[in-house]
């Protein structure tokens, strides 16, 4: 058996704290789970071809759901939401959210500070921070999500 010195411990010890480091968070990245695609293949999505779900807040559609060669868990759809209304009650999740606005003013619950923003407008809903959206305009608003991280049960307040 191999006597370690001070120098070959602390080697050690810093290879094992950067092995810790690198490894992902639990629930935000990681192997591929099921129903979970690889995305590692560029593509493109043509709107006519993007499933349709519709609400009785307007409609959903589903652009990709995966995860990257790099580990991070990644779901984009368009939402199409109708004047006056919300897609849920404000709440939070473990994963983080991009919003893109497309169309329409949507007014954003931003931990309780409400902000109103439109066309190209972008909203960063960070992880385990309370948010939600309403559709303030007379129109329909259109707006696309990108979630980044593994899905995890929305919690309303």
């Amino acid at each position: 058996m191999m006597t370690m010195n001070r120098r070959d411990l602390c080697v050690a010890l810093t290879s094992f704290a950067a092995l810790a480091a690198a490894w992902p968070a639990e629930g935000q990245a990681g192997p591929i789970t099921q129903g979970e695609a690889a995305l590692s293949v560029q593509k493109v999505y043509l709107f006519e071809g993007l499933p349709v779900t519709k609400t009785a807040n307007g409609e959903s559609r589903a652009v990709v759901h995966g995860v990257l060669p790099t580990g991070e868990s990644v779901e984009m759809h368009e939402t199409t939401l109708l004047p006056g209304h919300m897609p849920h009650p404000p709440h939070k999740h473990l994963h983080s959210e991009f919003m893109m606005i497309r169309e329409g003013t949507l007014e954003f619950d931003n931990d309780g500070t409400l902000e109103r923003l439109g066309p190209g407008g972008v909203i960063f809903a960070a992880s385990n921070v309370v948010h939600g959206l309403k559709n303030v305009g007379e129109t329909n608003a259109n707006y696309f999500v990108i979630a980044i991280g593994r899905e995890s049960e929305a919690k309303s307040v």
